[in-house]
């Protein structure tokens, strides 16, 4: 799947301009943890998180006087004096697989989607990647996950497919763990069904094992 069609597109975003405190308001009233900064053209200039603006505001532990002294400097204070400039982008012909990895190595919780030109299209958050795995793997739709152990060689999976095929049962999903033991694997599918006996059987029957949750 590609970022254009996972993204959210319906943008809140805030200008240079925008004050902290306006910024922090838009966040809590739309529910959002990231705030795009664009200028007047739509363009990217930064990204405010929940974190920026925690560490933004007055400390609750500052007396009184301190605290409101604080946060009069701080209503004065523009977002671009917060935002990250310049924040990792992807653009909308990305995989989702290739962001995650993004997500994943540079810790970050969302990544702006923009346009050839640096022009803000979308935004592509943690959520968004959660909500599009979960359609993946079909997990919302009942059924059984049987946890096959195989040999690490070419055809495998295959002979496990075909006994899926073969009982007639729709298969949700399929994930493989090639660094599970040495020299096997395991194959973890998701059956749309909950008889799952007579696979069970036949994969046995071709010397295929089953992981024991309980037992790791």
């Amino acid at each position: 799947m590609f970022v254009r069609d996972r993204m959210a597109t319906n943008l809140i975003t805030a200008s240079p301009e925008t004050t902290i405190f306006e910024a922090g308001e838009i966040m809590r009233e739309k529910q959002i943890r990231h705030l795009p900064v664009v200028d007047s053209d739509g363009k990217l200039l930064g990204i405010v998180s929940d974190r920026d603006m925690r560490s933004a505001m007055p400390s609750v532990l500052l007396e009184a006087y301190d605290f409101e002294s604080c946060k009069g400097k701080i209503e004065k204070c523009a977002v671009s004096e917060i935002m990250t400039e310049n924040p990792l982008k992807i653009y909308s012909h990305y995989t989702l697989q290739d962001s995650l990895l993004v997500i994943q190595k540079k810790k970050v919780g969302a990544l702006p989607v923009v346009d050839e030109n640096g022009v803000l299209k979308g935004i592509l958050s943690t959520r968004d990647l959660l909500q599009a795995f979960v359609g993946v793997l079909n997990i919302e739709e009942p059924g059984t996950l049987l946890c096959v152990v195989a040999e690490d060689k070419i055809g495998q999976l295959k002979k496990i497919v075909d006994v899926v095929a073969d009982e007639n049962i729709s298969l949700g999903s399929v994930l493989v763990a090639r660094d599970w033991e040495e020299e096997k694997k395991a194959v973890f599918l998701y059956l749309l069904t909950n008889n799952v006996a007579s696979v069970k059987r036949k994969l046995l029957g071709l010397g295929f094992g089953f992981i024991d949750p309980l037992s790791r």
